[in-house]
């Protein structure tokens, strides 16, 4: 019994593969390769990482005007605040999601992308695939390393965000709000890291779009 959440666990990835060989190779017969529906997914990933910024930028926007209160509905205020940090979680798990679909494509490219260059019988050909083969591997672990660094700055943006939507669900009061001052310093570093790093992220998608649209 013990083996049991194993075994269903390895059954859950045949499954999945199976899915992703049935659509790859669906879509092959329409005359869409697993290259072109990995550059989809890269620009897909990087557009999600840009609106993502956007969402962090509003979500910080909101926290400050209720910090900053001089006057007004504080609960209006508040609410706007705690839906764009709901949006912002959203968001960063689409990020998340775009990703791993990127790593799946690419993986079953790049496993395809293997065997094939061992069925050549010219020597000159294979060396040829081997060479592109390892300059797009390396691009693309380029890519996936700036990818991977802007969806780890999203839960240090996230957490001290939702520390502030929580204190002030309890203490939504002139007095206890201004007490949060000195906390914008810190939740507007890790929202700032966040977006440099995405914005790399985003620079990084464009190089290696550009690079496999120009071949």
């Amino acid at each position: 019994m013990k083996s049991l959440p194993s075994v269903l666990l390895l059954f859950l990835l045949a499954s999945l593969s199976a899915c992703s060989s049935v659509y790859y190779g669906a879509m092959e017969k329409v005359g869409i390769h697993k290259r072109d529906i990995m550059v989809d997914r890269v620009k897909v990933a990087r557009d999600t990482q840009q609106e993502a910024k956007e969402q962090f930028l509003t979500a910080m926007e909101h926290y400050k005007s209720v910090v900053n209160f001089e006057g007004g509905d504080l609960e209006r205020a508040y609410n706007r605040f705690n839906a764009t940090l709901q949006k912002s979680e959203a968001k960063a798990a689409e990020v998340r999601r775009r990703i791993k679909a990127v790593e799946e494509v690419s993986g079953a490219l790049f496993k395809e992308w293997r065997a094939e260059i061992r069925q050549y019988s010219s020597e000159e050909l294979r060396r040829s695939s081997q060479r592109q083969y390892d300059l797009t591997r390396q691009r693309y672990t380029d890519l996936m390393a700036a990818m991977k660094q802007a969806e780890a700055k999203l839960e240090p943006a996230l957490v001290p965000l939702r520390d502030q939507v929580l204190f002030m669900k309890h203490n939504l009061n002139a007095q206890a709000i201004a007490g949060l001052k000195n906390e914008v310093v810190v939740v507007q570093a890790n929202v700032d890291s966040l977006v440099r790093t995405i914005e790399q992220s985003v620079a990084q998608a464009d190089a290696f779009i550009a690079s496999w649209e120009a071949e």
